[in-house]
């Protein structure tokens, strides 16, 4: 069976190449060419001596322990086999995909990573990624520290990064593998390597994608005729004698198809979003070099479109378009024969522009907006010497000076821009110091990176119509709502773009840091590491605000790495950090963050040698240690250990002299000193194992158990009586989380021609709050208390049915506001006769799912090859909210549409359903029904079909005619698919449903290397 990707070098130079999809290579040599070394990942390294030969036919065989196989780990590499840490690592080729967003990639496919999306809107569409779930509830970052070739960077520098141009992936879970970050590390790390080039001649890549994009799911509409006559029930059924907002000639006439600008009849979902979208991906690298210099240069752009609906309305576009260029280039120079340059720079840029407010806020009005008052715009044949767009619009009530929302008119009327752009330089030094002593080795590193953001938009206010007809002639009159004199309403229109400048945000950042490294194997069985590393930052503001966040921040910190191996069984390996915060008092400045971890090789003892063909590997692993975390409570407190007095609040100021007309502004404190305020700190503890059986099936599984303290907390508890201007914080709650991650691979080649792929894994985290800041309950009502409960615990009402009618209402415990039959029906919980806050109980699962699991594998035949990968969550309860869908009602220029669910499903006084989706019907809000409770309460449990790829690989014999060294023509798709109980958009989404939908994604590309 031929092998891809295997890498193929010339022993003691850097001559190398990389095996094509037919398992051939081909290398140029020169007079110190002796020895040729072939390796693969699970394979065994070969070396073959050149001689005059000039052809070479390989075969490598399985490595039973995976000896080559090299993880990245914090500030460095480690063979696999010596690893005692908690640290997953994915190859390149599972996070690819028809996506310019590399973080969606990420839900199912890593081990230990609980992921989501909640919005599929280009710019805004990065996932929400924690490692082992959550675990603090503190104001601060609960997010892992992403580190791109040792950088710190943001989610979206992680979305943008092409997975071409990725060498490495690993996720540092355990504080074995995280506490030589010390003060980042509580939070899991996620590092990421880039490529370099290697020795030889020069090499394109080209990758090209053409993507067809539309929604997984859009949430949907009655026809508007029930929705007139829902209306009226609405109205009649709380109120008998209410006015009615539709006469039966209205519903009579848009039932009949009559004049469209009479009687509008709009579905807004469908006139504002169209069916798909097409966007566009390209990826061009180019690496090569020779024996003292190698260089890898790339760059990507992405065009990603929106599915808005944009006419030539105007003379701009105003659809969502989201175009991210980047470069980025690694060069490796040779000093001397031991000193090694690397030059790296990288440039980011985002470009971005959509309508006013975001696509996100377009889905909301669709659903907020009155979809018989007004058709969209009027033909300008009824004012024909009018240049700006008529605009349909209606007054919100009678008496109102509000105009109900135009979601068209609102789609429309402007946009806006924002552009980022990310500027990094990167110099990095290696020297081996073997003349010292051998395996002595030391590097500095440092670079300087700069951000910048704004943001503006420009807009008109449109001009506002409604029709009215002449009885006498049937002639259709515009009326002007809104001209800006005497009787207008609303804000009076504008045809010209104004200019409103938004956020600015400049950023500047330098580190440095210096490493020495120690590698060495005394009488072949003592392997003895020792690692010390030395890191300085700051960072800095353009435009901060204020006189503290005008400072440069700045961190200091040393950690090490010390580790011990006998005889390739017995393995110990000692981690530390030792990290200064600005952020405390000096008495609390300095944080010490030391793990151990131990393991025990057992498949390399002698005992075990004649199971080796079933169990070919076998390791067992624990660890336990601290990590810290400084990024608590508010950014913009930076340091805790001042007080912030605000001496020129006018708030706070006081009249003077005999008439009061003399007046100073008065003194304001926002929070007092605190020099015990110190570090958050998280003991971990974890168990592992490592199996390989029959050289094909690999299992990792670990268990692990997180105690986070010294939470920053508002003592709500604190008396008034003392005095104080504000509420103080302190160290004081604490959290545990636990849970179990594992995975299996499977790997194996029937004969020449099949080959399979099958891998699975699945990550279980729960949390527990130990410790919590709150009132005390008696016994009775401990229920109330947040501990022993999850960090993401959702609290509410249980709601046990609907009133059958006015008389049941009358006769239970007092609920909320004005209610009756029809309406929601709570759990009197304490049994005092009133439903209040006394009888909220935590309900469901956590918002954050506790469960993410995945599985897929690839199927080859020859040169052709079907990959299928799933996604799944369970174990999360999300809710809807009901005043965003509550139908006919009138909040401000808003008045909501009717879901077909609502219209479907409802309890009314010809079918009092119990149990139907949506109580009572009403044109105004009805505060018992909007309450937190298990009626809106959702199973977020879903199972996704995530991506499907066919692949062909054009035979070599063909493309070298042509001078090709390799052309993968493929066709897949993302989000195709999905499982769930809940079905009024996608269970992704959770709560955000009336959001931007996920993006369900087709393609077609082709990968090229010359």
């Amino acid at each position: 069976m031929p092998l891809p990707g295997a890498t193929v070098s010339i022993r003691d130079t850097k001559i190398g190449t990389i095996t094509d999809f037919d398992g051939k290579f081909t290398l140029k040599l020169d007079a110190n060419s002796k020895i040729l070394v072939i390796s693969s990942i699970g394979y065994q390294t070969q070396e073959l001596p050149i001689g005059n030969k000039t052809d070479f036919k390989v075969s490598l065989k399985p490595s039973s322990e995976g000896l080559e196989e090299v993880v990245v780990v914090g500030f460095g590499t480690q063979k696999k086999e010596s690893l005692v840490s908690a640290i997953t690592t994915i190859p390149v080729g599972e996070i690819k995909g028809p996506s310019s967003n590399l973080t969606t990639m990420m839900a199912g496919r890593v081990s230990g990573m609980i992921a989501y999306q909640r919005s599929g809107e280009p710019g805004a569409d990065n996932s929400d990624f924690f490692i082992r779930g959550l675990g603090s509830f503190g104001a601060g970052k609960v997010n892992p520290l992403i580190l791109i070739d040792g950088v710190e960077s943001s989610t979206t520098d992680m979305a943008r990064l092409q997975p071409d141009d990725i060498e490495a992936f690993s996720v540092l879970k355990d504080a074995s593998a995280a506490a030589i970050y010390g003060a980042r590390g509580a939070n899991g790390v996620v590092l990421i390597t880039t490529k370099s080039g290697k020795a030889g001649k020069l090499k394109f890549r080209f990758r090209q994608e053409n993507k067809l994009s539309s929604n997984t799911k859009n949430f949907k509409f009655a026809d508007n005729i029930t929705y007139m006559n829902l209306a009226n029930e609405a109205v009649l059924t709380r109120n008998p004698i209410g006015v009615l907002p539709y006469s039966q000639v209205k519903i009579d006439r848009t039932a009949a198809g009559a004049d469209p600008i009479l009687y509008p009849n709009n579905n807004w979902i469908d006139q504002l979003i169209k069916d798909y979208t097409f966007n566009q991906g390209y990826n061009l690298s180019v690496s090569g070099g020779s024996d003292n210099t190698q260089y890898y240069v790339a760059s990507t752009y992405n065009i990603d479109n929106g599915v808005l609906k944009v006419d030539n309305l105007n003379n701009f576009n105003n659809n969502i378009k989201l175009r991210n260029y980047s470069f980025r280039s690694n060069v490796n120079i040779k000093l001397t024969p031991t000193t090694e340059g690397i030059i790296r720079f990288y440039g980011q840029f985002d470009d971005y522009t959509g309508p006013i407010g975001g696509g996100t806020g377009l889905f909301n009005r669709a659903i907020w907006s009155n979809p018989v008052a007004f058709p969209a715009v009027y033909p300008s044949k009824y004012l024909p010497y009018i240049d700006h767009p008529l605009f349909g619009g209606a007054v919100a009530g009678y008496g109102s000076t509000t105009l109900l929302t135009n979601p068209y008119a609102e789609m429309v009327r402007g946009y806006q821009v924002s552009k980022a752009s990310t500027i990094q330089t990167q110099l990095e030094l290696k020297q081996d110091l073997k003349g010292i002593t051998p395996g002595l080795s030391a590097r500095a590193m440092g670079y300087v990176r700069r951000y910048s953001f704004y943001n503006l938009s420009r807009q008109y206010n449109p001009f506002y119509y409604n029709a009215t007809i002449n009885p006498d002639t049937d002639e259709v009159f515009l009326n002007l709502l809104n001209p800006g004199g005497e009787g207008s309403i609303g804000i009076p229109g504008r045809e010209y773009l104004d200019y409103n400048e938004g956020l600015k945000n400049l950023r500047a950042e330098i580190y440095f840091q210096t490493v020495v490294n120690y590698n060495r194997t005394f009488n072949e069985k003592h392997d003895v590491g020792g690692m010390l590393i030395n890191i300085l930052q700051n960072f800095e503001s353009g435009n901060p605000g204020g006189l503290q966040s005008s400072l440069p921040s700045r961190n200091f910190g040393l950690s090490g790495r010390f580790t011990y191996a006998y005889d390739k069984r017995y393995l110990a390996e000692f981690n530390f950090g030792y990290n200064g915060s600005e952020r405390f008092a000096k008495n609390n400045r300095y944080g010490f963050f030391p793990s151990l971890a131990l393991g025990y090789v057992v498949s390399n003892e002698k005992f075990f040698e004649p199971l080796l063909d079933v169990v070919s590997n076998l390791k067992f692993r624990a660890s336990y240690g601290w990590v810290g975390n400084d990024q608590i409570g508010n950014p913009n407190d930076r340091f805790f250990y001042l007080s912030e007095v605000n001496l020129n609040n006018g708030t706070y100021g006081a009249s003077f002299g005999d008439l009061n007309g003399y007046y100073r502004n008065g003194v304001s404190i926002s929070r007092y000193a605190n020099d015990k305020i110190s570090w958050e700190r998280s003991k971990q503890i974890n168990i592992g194992m490592d199996l390989k059986l029959f050289n094909s099936i690999d299992i990792v599984v670990d268990a692990f158990m997180q105690t986070r303290s010294n939470i920053l907390q508002t003592r709500s508890n604190i008396g008034s009586t003392l005095g104080l201007a504000v509420t103080p914080a302190t160290n004081f709650g604490a959290a545990e989380s636990k849970g179990l991650d594992m995975s299996i691979n499977y790997n194996k080649h029937f004969g020449d021609d099949w080959f399979v792929n099958l891998r699975g894994n699945l990550t279980y985290a729960t949390s527990k709050i130990l410790k919590y800041d709150e009132n005390y309950y008696p016994p009775e009502l401990d229920y109330l208390y947040r501990k022993g409960n999850s960090i993401a615990q959702n609290y509410g009402y249980i709601a046990e049915r609907l009133f059958v009618d006015d008389q049941e209402a009358a006769n239970s415990p007092r609920q909320f506001g004005v209610y009756g039959g029809g309406d929601i029906k709570y759990r009197d919980v304490n049994g005092d006769g009133v439903i209040s806050a006394l009888d909220r109980v935590p309900i469901g699962y956590p918002t954050s799912p506790e469960i993410i699991y995945g599985f897929g594998g690839t199927l080859g035949y020859k040169k052709f090859d079907l990959s299928l990968f799933f996604q799944g969550s369970a174990r999360s309860s999300f809710f809807i909210n009901p005043q965003n869908i509550s139908p006919f009602v009138t909040n401000g220029g808003a008045q909501n549409g009717l879901l077909k669910v609502v219209a479907d499903d409802h309890w009314s006084e010809d079918n009092r359903n119990l149990y139907a989706f949506w109580p009572r019907l009403s044109d105004t809000f009805i505060e018992n029904n909007n309450q937190t409770s298990t009626w809106w309460m959702r199973n977020g449990a879903f199972l996704r079909l995530k991506s499907v790829e066919l692949g062909y690989n054009v035979s070599k014999e063909f493309l070298d005619k042509f001078k090709i060294s390799s052309l993968r023509l493929y066709a897949n798709t993302m989000n195709p698919v999905v499982f769930s109980q809940f079905k009024l958009w996608d269970p992704e989404m959770g709560g955000n449903g009336l959001g931007y939908p996920i993006q369900s994604t087709y393609n077609f590309g082709i990968l090229l290397d010359l």
